[in-house]
């Protein structure tokens, strides 16, 4: 038995403690916790043996663990047990000499915790020590009820201050909503004007639409009679007009009479030519036309020496006319042309190009067309599909375009219109010599639509 056990028990023989010594309820939570911490502390140092039974399991905890989860069970083992609580006030006695001495002379510590007292004096036994748990228990109510008041009080300041900004946010809220209303009221007052504004404008309308709806009233009224008068005149007017269509049918009659005659002696006089030509093709034993000069320009002789005039660009008008003209030949240097409007696409594609233009201008104009390519710059034999009404030539070997053209030019009879289209100087000049006009690439390309 411990000496902290027979100092109890020799306390309770003499009368030092009572039975009626007992706390009048149980150990504040703060004295209980700090009670059950030494217990556990004393848990690891005590033999196997001597551990309570109770307790034994608790002792395996880790320290820390065995003040938390077996802290019930070493309290009422405390309570129980003097002998578990005399060697908990014996650790105690080792640890805190000063204050246990203090205690056991039934004196109160000078500066000490309160709860550290209730504690020892808990585990001492020591006299008066329920009124020492009690102490306790009342400063630590005196405690908690100081701190409810000072939470208390600060959760007051925080109110006050959330008021004040309540307060303040409100006062800002409202100076806020006054400045709207203001503005709303300004704004209000603005439609109203506006509004006033906008029903004047609008009787005003009403007033307007009223006087046009008179006014259109009236010009109806006006165009109604001057309609029933144009009425009148128009049956006037188409009386007379019946009346000039009879007189104009029955002089129109009078003069297919009169000119009937004339007429009949022109249709004389034409016959007559016509039967004189052909008695004269028959007498001079003329073949008929079947070929033109151009189909023979190997055979071709020297043309005249007359000199033809060069179209500018300024000249289409005249242009145009001469490819109306009867009989007229259109001589066209092909790659000059091709080069001169659509020089970047490939040559074959330049010469279908063209010569699907002159068709087109064939079968607007009837006019004579042949259209010259230099053969020294198509490999082999070239197959061409030539609308109806154009001619189109390669130059020989060894011979060049300008060269073939100068030939069709030379085989045209004296009189008959044709145009060499070539903006090359030598072969404008060498038509001119024989008795043609010469016509720039451009032009004739204004002509196709090209420009």
């Amino acid at each position: 038995m411990t000496k902290s056990a027979q100092h109890e028990r020799r306390r309770t023989r003499s009368g030092t403690i009572s039975s009626d010594e007992s706390l009048r309820g149980p150990l504040p939570e703060a004295v209980r916790r700090h009670v059950v911490e030494a217990a556990a502390e004393v848990l690891a140092a005590l033999p196997p043996d001597d551990v309570p039974v109770p307790l034994r399991r608790i002792a395996k905890f880790r320290p820390k663990a065995r003040a938390r989860e077996g802290g019930s069970v070493i309290a009422k083992q405390l309570e129980a047990d003097p002998d578990f609580r005399g060697r908990v006030a014996e650790a105690l006695r080792a640890a805190e000499p000063d204050l246990v001495s203090t205690l056991e002379r039934g004196e109160a510590p000078a500066g000490a915790d309160t709860v550290q007292v209730a504690a020892a004096a808990y585990l001492l036994r020591s006299e008066g020590w329920p009124e020492r748990v009690e102490t306790a228990r009342a400063e630590l109510a005196r405690a908690r009820e100081d701190a409810r008041e000072a939470q208390a009080v600060q959760e007051a300041a925080q109110l006050r201050a959330r008021l004040e900004e309540a307060r303040a946010a409100r006062a800002a809220e409202m100076d806020k909503l006054r400045a709207e209303l203001k503005g709303a009221k300004a704004e209000i007052a603005d439609l109203r004007r506006k509004l006033g504004e906008e029903r004047r404008v609008a009787r005003e309308a009403v007033e307007r639409a009223a006087e046009l709806d008179a006014a259109r009233r009236a010009e109806n009224e006006e165009a109604m009679g001057a309609l029933g008068a144009v009425e009148r005149e128009l049956r006037t007017v188409r009386a007379k007009l019946a009346s000039a269509e009879t007189a104009l049918e029955a002089h129109r009659k009078a003069a297919r009479e009169g000119r009937s005659i004339e007429d009949v002696r022109l249709r004389l006089l034409l016959d007559t030519l016509v039967d004189a030509a052909q008695g004269v093709r028959r007498e001079l034993n003329l073949p008929s036309v079947i070929s033109r000069p151009a189909d023979h320009v190997a055979a071709s002789g020297e043309a005249g020496t007359a000199h033809g005039r060069s179209l500018s660009e300024n000249d289409f008008q005249l242009f145009h006319e001469l490819l109306t003209l009867p009989g007229m030949h259109l001589i066209v240097d092909g790659y000059n042309v091709t080069k001169t409007g659509y020089g970047d696409i490939p040559l074959a594609d330049q010469r279908a190009r063209l010569i699907s233009g002159l068709g087109g201008l064939y079968s607007q104009t009837r006019a004579e067309i042949t259209v010259v390519f230099d053969g020294a710059q198509v490999e082999g034999h070239v197959a061409v599909q030539a609308p109806r009404g154009v001619r189109v030539l390669f130059s020989r070997p060894g011979q060049i375009a300008d060269e073939l053209i100068a030939e069709l030019a030379r085989a045209e009879p004296p009189g008959r219109v044709f145009v060499v289209v070539s903006s090359d100087q030598e072969v404008a000049a060498s038509a001119r010599r024989a008795g043609g006009r010469t016509a720039t690439a451009g032009l004739l390309l204004r002509r196709l639509g090209r420009f």
